[in-house]
């Protein structure tokens, strides 16, 4: 049976791995339909990375929300207010940039506010409990919120992610698939449909929905790395190449990346770009599972 090569999934941001003055700021202002700012507003800001909920806030008299000291990346912008449909949204925090953004409310009647209510107790209910790491029933919660809205795409999002905590791997992939059908350019819905495609051996259907997270967002090594795996599982190593060279590039101790890309260019019989970087690899993590491999490959490289 063909063997193939395992995805290195990333689900904690590590202390230290970006300094401060990376970080950024989101200046955003929420209005009606009208243009006119809305007060008071509920805002819940959750890192797509680390599927944790960053900050809450609420709208000033302008309609404005300011957070400061966001760390660079996708996050979901959660939207609720009495009287208006809530919104789940998704934004881009650029390194080291005020990211501004301009979100519309929809006013809606008192019959299908009660709906929309009962539904958005249901998903801060699910990321409620979520972060106390009960997935279970934070599944349950999202799944109770899709009974009485099932149009809001981060319901389904946030039950995917609960599933994938489950390791419930067909049900995760669903829940994903659905979050992307209603937002087919949410980066982190193509990100967690790719990856879930991915963890179950489909790395051909994968492989579009990698394509478009890396277009999104040309700044993760994660991301660029699992795309390069997807690709040589599907024999495109000169493509798998590009990406493991992009993730080196955006974070130059990629450890596996380096490994990668030893034997990618012992492959095209390119001898002196091998050994750089199998040496690369070895001076970071000498200890390494694959480290055995990447000496004896190097023995027979300098023979």
């Amino acid at each position: 049976m063909k063997k193939t090569h395992a995805l290195l999934l990333i689900t904690l941001l590590l202390a230290g791995t970006l300094t401060a003055d990376v970080r950024g700021k989101l200046e955003c202002f929420v209005v009606d339909m009208e243009k006119n700012p809305i007060e008071g507003v509920d805002v819940s800001i959750i890192s797509i990375k680390m599927s944790t909920k960053q900050f809450i806030v609420k709208t000033n008299d302008k309609g404005k929300f300011t957070q400061i000291g966001v760390w660079p990346g996708y996050y979901q912008i959660n939207l609720k207010k009495e009287g208006f449909q809530p919104l789940t949204t998704e934004v881009k925090v650029e390194i080291a940039e005020s990211s501004q953004f301009q979100f519309t409310l929809k006013k809606v009647d008192e019959a299908i506010q009660e709906a929309l209510s009962d539904a958005d107790k249901n998903f801060v209910k699910g990321n409620r409990l979520f972060e106390a790491q009960k997935y279970e029933e934070a599944a349950d919660a999202f799944t109770e919120a899709i009974q009485f809205n099932s149009d809001n795409w981060g319901y389904y999002f946030n039950l995917g992610l609960s599933y994938k905590k489950l390791n419930s791997r067909e049900k995760s992939l669903d829940a994903f698939k659905k979050a992307h059908e209603l937002n087919p350019e949410s980066f982190g819905a193509n990100m967690e449909t790719g990856e879930a495609l991915a963890k179950l051996e489909q790395f051909a259907e994968a492989k579009p929905f990698y394509q478009k997270a890396v277009e999104k967002n040309t700044d993760d090594p994660d991301l660029f790395y699992n795309y390069g795996v997807v690709l040589i599982n599907l024999g495109e190593s000169q493509d798998a190449l590009a990406a493991f060279e992009k993730a080196v590039y955006i974070q130059d101790d990629y450890t596996d990346a380096y490994y990668q890309l030893g034997t990618l260019y012992i492959g095209q019989n390119k001898v002196e770009d091998a050994v750089k970087n199998l040496e690369k690899f070895l001076s970071l993590a000498p200890d390494h599972a694959q480290a055995p491999i990447a000496r004896q490959l190097l023995e027979y490289l300098k023979k």
